[in-house]
């Protein structure tokens, strides 16, 4: 069952591969994603005492025109099936795979302060170059690491941050 939302992604990708559709999937399956992250919707996909009609009608009204008929079809298979638990990571694992065979990834970066545009572009040049794939980075600016940053890109972590280097030398002094 853990991997049921992997099948299901796996399904969209091979459908929408044989039907050349992989960069309207990847856009349409994005927006419905972060659409669908959002608390409020969550619970209301999610919650059981919201009958499969209400909810396939909140899929009709909020998406209709908007997506392609096979990722409609897929938000009322889900429903029908009570497996709406399913969406999010079935999405999240379409939109890696066709960012993954387009040879594309994002960087999770932690800074203390906002990043300029220069100095964006510049990371996002030096990891495509490094990693031979186009990088997209996201920036999530976090105080509490005092400065530096810390980049997490397709299992690689690199921890260069103000606070992870104070809590090094503090074990290397009490041993």
């Amino acid at each position: 069952m853990a991997d049921l939302g992997k099948r299901y992604a796996t399904a969209l990708f091979e459908l929408s591969a044989q039907q050349g559709l992989l960069a309207r999937y990847l856009e349409q399956a994005t927006m419905l994603r972060d659409a669908l992250q959002a608390d409020e919707c969550k619970s209301f996909i999610t919650h059981p005492r919201i009958s499969g009609t209400d909810k396939k009608a909140f899929f009709d009204e909020a998406f209709k025109g908007k997506i392609h008929d096979h990722l409609m079809g897929f938000l009322h298979l889900t429903v029908n099936k009570n497996r709406e638990d399913f969406l999010l990571p079935a999405l999240n694992a379409l939109v890696k795979m066709i960012r993954t065979h387009h040879n594309e990834t994002t960087a999770r970066v932690v800074s203390a302060v906002p990043l300029s545009k220069k100095q964006l572009t510049e990371m996002a040049a030096l990891l495509t170059r490094k990693l031979h794939k186009k990088v997209d980075i996201h920036v999530v600016v976090d105080p509490a690491v005092i400065g530096g940053l810390s980049i997490q890109v397709d299992g690689f972590f690199i921890d260069r941050t103000l606070r992870y280097q104070l809590r090094s030398m503090k074990e290397e002094i009490s041993k």
